[in-house]
């Protein structure tokens, strides 16, 4: 053999590069697919970290949250009493499941899969807490109880698992299912929170209204001028959004004789249902509310 002709070994060390690195890539994979350790994806490991879940809490969030604990007030009450309690109740909860499978069906924010399911855990929620009161007779202070200490499970339980309870770490499947199940729990005992301050303690709607809206005040100015903690203060104003959203929307829908303005609970649920649709589509389209992971 002449000298000058280089062995083979000398190839693979002449070759450019990117083209050996092609080479032992290749080599990598199909050594992989023999043993069966191809590496998957993040989007497709169970646990793994990807994009972020939920929105950036912005001025668009709350106002989009208010509006849809009134809406899920006033859909509810609408449904048990424009059909059958159970039949409306069941509708309700297949609402729900077919928005969170298709919230969960997606591997980052979207701005309608969010809002849809928030507002049917909204319309569920309240039919949740409505039948421990009207179909087992458990008075409003005890299902308020009883949600506040499911409440306070999910919140430990998320804690103890995932060391965070931060809307901005939401970016696996079971931390999204930690948010889910504390959003359910906020959103039946709000519901039952505002029956009780209404009806049991005679405030009526208009005051129970005002009350709520003092209330959400104290976690904005401790986080804003008194160092709250961050989570802390937004999961006190998220627990509150419930309540306030479900007395404006009972202010405003139910008959005069209740303390209401008499509006009716369908027109209140169709005109709520427009405006939220509006701003989520702005939201869609413009992006505004997706969270940016920090560099």
């Amino acid at each position: 053999m002449d000298p000058r002709v280089s062995s083979p070994e000398d190839w693979s060390r002449s070759l450019p590069t990117a083209a050996a690195s092609d080479v032992r890539t290749g080599a990598g994979r199909h050594a992989a697919r023999r043993t069966g350790s191809i590496r998957r994806s993040p989007a497709t490991v169970p646990g793994a970290r990807g994009a972020l879940r939920v929105p950036e809490i912005t001025v668009y969030f709350w106002i989009i949250k208010g509006l849809s604990t009134a809406m899920g007030e006033s859909t509810s009450d609408f449904l048990v009493h424009v059909m059958n309690p159970v039949l409306a109740v069941g509708l309700g909860f297949i609402g729900l499941v077919v928005a969170l499978a298709l919230q969960f069906s997606r591997r980052r924010y979207i701005a309608w899969t969010y809002w849809f399911a928030v507002l049917m855990v909204g319309v569920f929620g309240t039919m949740a807490a409505d039948v421990l009161h009207v179909g087992f007779g458990v008075p409003y202070i005890i299902s308020s109880i009883l949600y506040a200490v499911a409440l306070a499970a999910v919140f430990l339980i998320w804690q103890r698992t995932e060391k965070t309870l931060s809307i901005h770490s939401i970016d696996t499947p079971r931390r999204e299912a930690f948010y889910w199940a504390a959003v359910v729990a906020t959103f039946a005992m709000g519901t039952a929170l505002g029956d009780l301050t209404a009806v049991t303690f005679h405030l009526g709607y208009f005051y129970s209204l005002v009350l709520f809206a003092a209330m959400i005040t104290i976690p904005a100015m401790g986080y804003r001028w008194l160092r709250w903690n961050s989570i802390l203060s937004f999961w006190l104003a998220y627990v509150i959004t419930r309540p306030l959203g479900a007395s404006f929307a009972d202010w405003v829908g139910k008959p005069v004789s209740v303390s209401g303005l008499g509006w009716g609970d369908g027109r209140v649920s169709l005109a709520l249902l427009i405006v939220i649709a509006c701003l989520v589509a702005y939201l869609a389209v413009t992006h505004r509310d997706v969270q940016r992971r920090a560099l």
